[in-house]
């Protein structure tokens, strides 16, 4: 095995390490023993020179390790295929009916700075380190082996690539690939713009949601359904199917509401199912008079913004943000009916989120019962020692009065 520059860290800076943690900051770094390319691989030791692993350097990042083992390993062909078949694995045991999912969720699968979606026969791929980057020849061959998939496309559009000292790339890496890809997500239709769609495509991380709060609203025989950034309509199309006979979806989007409207058609559920292309806020305050009564309208609301927030500094604007959003929701919604509601953002925690829509619920007068607790898809695993895989929670409530 090769000799490895060797970084240093200081004093105190190992238990986050050595508890699980796979980033190395810059500030943490006492010394390197010998030079290091960006993108090279690097063994960390503590300031008693004890190993600590092996991971990916880049000086050009904050971020400037990003361990990928305990002890010594090749970062080669074998590596990937044998991380990249025990996060398939574990998809396999937790969610073995999908068929589109999150192979690879980065630090989730100890693979810090790679993300691999799987959409239907199509998988697509972000590298956002610049060690990831390098190998992704590697990476791809190994999907390859293990996948078949008719076509592996390179969705590196993301601006945090900057502060990797990385450019964008994008296109088909291999195979072919033309239009939407068709994807089914409990017997539904939707589909994915891999090549400049949302995101990789949709919103995997929700697949379950779905399918829940859709159970939720049929027990309470939910007819009235307002989804609130509905992008292509999940939320709204499975009420729809669960029995819901008025869906409003509303998204800023008119490229996503065109689709929205285009797989409720294709599903069976156009004359239940409503989209309308306008800014959420504007629309609760059409709906929502200043100093006028409104009478509550519906059964259920459903909130699943996009994150408000991409740092800490922007929190309290996104908590103003996320409060307006639950007290106008809470003001339409009939006693007895239904919220669910989404935060994404992980500098918003749980606990903070409960406190933004208590706080809603006071200024409405209302008052909730919670009936349902919501999180991501098993397709993207929540490792405890690394706060930053835990981004997704959603809560649902019934109000009482």
């Amino acid at each position: 095995m090769e000799t490895l520059p060797t970084v240093l860290l200081k004093p105190g800076e190992a238990d986050r390490i050595v508890a699980g943690h796979p980033w190395v900051y810059h500030s943490s770094i006492l010394r390197l023993t010998h030079p290091a390319g960006d993108g090279a691989v690097v063994q960390v030791k503590d300031h008693r020179q004890r190993l600590l692993g092996v991971g990916l350097y880049n000086s050009k990042s904050k971020i400037q390790v990003r361990m990928l083992a305990p002890e010594r390993v090749n970062v080669d062909r074998a590596f990937f295929d044998e991380r990249i078949r025990a996060a398939l694995d574990f998809r396999r045991k937790h969610l073995p009916e999908a068929t589109s999912f999150r192979v690879v969720n980065a630090e989730s699968d100890f693979l810090s700075g790679l993300i691999v979606d799987k959409y239907e026969d199509v998988l697509v791929i972000q590298t956002s380190a610049r060690g990831m980057d390098d190998r992704k020849a590697l990476i791809v061959e190994s999907l390859q082996a293990l996948f078949s998939p008719r076509a592996i496309v390179e969705r590196n559009d993301a601006a945090f690539r900057k502060f990797e000292g990385m450019t964008e790339s994008n296109g088909v890496l291999a195979g072919e690939l033309s239009g939407p890809v068709p994807v089914r997500f409990e017997g539904l239709i939707f589909e994915a713009d891999l090549k400049s769609g949302h995101k990789t495509g949709l919103y995997l991380d929700q697949q379950l949601n779905y399918r829940m709060v859709a159970d939720l609203l049929a027990r309470s025989k939910a007819r009235d359904v307002l989804d609130c950034f509905c992008f292509q309509g999940g939320f709204s199309l499975h009420a729809a199917r669960a029995g819901a006979t008025q869906v409003l979806g509303i998204d800023q989007s008119e490229e996503a509401v065109a689709v929205a409207r285009r797989l409720a058609k294709a599903n069976g559920l156009a004359e239940r199912c409503t989209f309308e292309a306008t800014n959420v806020f504007d629309w609760f305050k059409s709906a929502l008079p200043p100093n006028e009564r409104v009478l509550p309208r519906c059964d259920a609301v459903i909130l699943d913004p996009p994150s408000f927030t991409r740092n800490r500094a922007s929190v309290p604007d996104a908590l103003r943000g996320y409060k307006e959003i639950h007290l106008r929701a809470l003001k339409l919604l009939r006693t007895g009916g239904t919220l669910a509601t989404f935060c994404c953002s992980h500098h918003v925690d749980a606990t903070t989120f409960m406190d933004v829509i208590l706080s809603a619920a006071y200024d409405a007068r209302r008052v909730l019962r919670r009936v349902a607790q919501f999180g991501q898809s098993p397709d993207h695993p929540v490792i405890p020692s690394i706060p930053e895989t835990e981004y997704l929670k959603g809560y649902a409530f019934e109000v009482v009065r």
